[in-house]
């Protein structure tokens, strides 16, 4: 086993800046460098976590909220988009600041999320290498996954590590550090990036699934590292064994695995006895896959032991498992978000797009959350615009029909992710060069309004469903 001896290691971990056109707080926070940070807490290592976002303007009953927006400059490639872009977060005078003030760390990790937020990841990096000159920078996270090449060649990071990151974090930081871990983890060299520190060469961790830790074996994420908890995030599991052809977590995460439902429930009573936190969010991709072995445990179990939170889940329930008996429980425990990923109503999209959903399901799956309590102002329904090739009246006909079953129509602009089947569609039907600019993977722009589906259409239509 791999230990650190007294003189431990300091590694400051940091989630970087949105950038953006706008954003919200869903309950945001940085889970995965979260495991991470306890993982190398675990094996010794001291920790630092600095949160960018750990900065809202208005707090809601359940802890989401506004982060604080700063209006910046737009990138190059945005300047035709007739919106302010902001960043998100905690001003950049109060970054400084703050980071001066802590101990200089022997090694700076920085996760990435959404692949056209880069520009706060690169400009971050720039402020820590002025900080802490030589120390290492290692990025990860989403970007850094979808987006390896642009992130090598531009990011300014030391090393680049794509993919899951516990394991790589540890080897990494062991070799820079002159020690030994455990679990031996291969990388391969890559090139020098054109805009990293001349003093590292970069390297990107190839994928090895032996070495994907057991979720149950993991420690708890650092949330108690916040000074102060409105929520926590919990993962239940990790990917998603369908394949939709706009999402990108079989290409993040690869295999699906899941926790014991009996964990996951020490965990909620972890956070809400010893921390008395009133509000927990479920970030599963496949929360209620095969409901009998993993959500119905969880549910009937907070209800055997009492557990009183408030849930949400925001990343969206898979319609085809919601029977009544699902429902009910969702009511009786105290779930208080529900979003259905739905998409559209438009049977040959749903086909082409995965067929996770059929307008029947979506139809019974209403009809039971409204028999067990919800209202319609409770069922948040994701209804899917600027698909490519999609037309405006298909968006039109999928709100009418979720409006006639009872549930509340939450548009949603698509995004082109990298990596997934419907990227090379998308290339052929955007104006944007998708391939090349992260920048233009925004979905606030519309990236494939050559399909006549334009932001005016949008703003149109989400008018339409506040109005009615």
């Amino acid at each position: 086993m791999f230990h650190v001896k007294h003189s431990s290691p300091h590694i400051l971990l940091i989630n970087p800046w949105i950038t953006d056109f706008a954003t919200y707080n869903f309950w945001i926070k940085p889970l995965g460098l979260l495991y991470i940070a306890s993982f190398l807490r675990a094996k010794g290592f001291r920790i630092t976590l600095f949160d960018c976002l750990e900065c809202q303007t208005k707090r809601k009953t359940y802890g989401d909220g506004k982060f604080h927006k700063t209006i910046i400059e737009k990138p190059e490639p945005l300047k035709s988009i007739p919106r302010h872009y902001g960043q998100y977060g905690i001003p950049e005078e109060g970054i400084i600041e703050q980071l001066l003030s802590l101990e200089k760390p022997d090694v700076i990790a920085i996760t990435s999320g959404m692949t056209y937020w880069y520009p706060g990841v690169i400009k971050l990096i720039e402020i820590t290498r002025k900080l802490f000159n030589k120390v290492p920078v290692i990025l990860g996270g989403i970007y850094a996954t979808l987006c390896y090449e642009h992130a090598r060649r531009y990011s300014g990071a030391d090393y680049i590590v794509s993919g899951r990151g516990e394991l790589k974090a540890l080897n990494l930081a062991s070799d820079l550090m002159g020690l030994r871990s455990p679990a031996r983890q291969p990388y391969a060299e890559s090139d020098r990036g054109e805009e990293a520190g001349k003093k590292w060469k970069i390297r990107r961790t190839t994928e090895n699934l032996s070495y994907d830790p057991d979720l149950d074996l993991l420690p708890y994420p650092c949330f108690e590292l916040y000074t102060s908890l409105d929520y926590v995030c919990v993962l239940t599991s990790r990917g998603c064994p369908l394949h939709c052809s706009y999402c990108a977590t079989p290409v993040v995460a690869h295999d699906f695995k899941r926790r014991n439902p009996l964990n996951v429930l020490d965990e909620i009573q972890h956070w809400t006895a010893q921390h008395s936190v009133k509000n927990i969010a479920f970030y599963d991709d496949a929360l209620l896959i095969d409901p009998s072995s993993h959500i119905l445990p969880i549910l009937r179990e907070i209800l055997r032991r009492g557990i009183r939170c408030n849930f949400h889940a925001p990343n969206g329930l898979h319609v085809r498992e919601i029977d009544e008996e699902v429902a009910d429980l969702l009511f009786q425990c105290q779930f208080k978000t529900i979003r259905l990923g739905f998409e559209t109503s438009n049977a040959r999209l749903q086909e082409e797009s995965g067929g996770k959903v059929s307008n029947e399901d979506f139809r019974r799956s209403v009809r039971n959350l409204r028999r067990a309590g919800y209202s319609k102002e409770d069922i948040g329904v994701y209804v899917m615009a600027g698909l490519p090739g999609q037309r405006v009246q298909e968006v039109k006909e999928s709100i009418a029909f979720v409006k006639e079953l009872g549930a509340k129509p939450m548009l949603v602009e698509y995004s082109p992710i990298p990596n997934t089947p419907l990227f090379e569609k998308a290339k052929k039907m955007s104006p944007f060069d998708l391939e090349n600019e992260p920048l233009f993977h925004n979905n606030s722009i519309f990236p494939c309004q050559w399909n006549g589906f334009t932001m005016e259409d949008f703003k149109q239509m989400k008018n339409e469903i506040r109005e009615s």
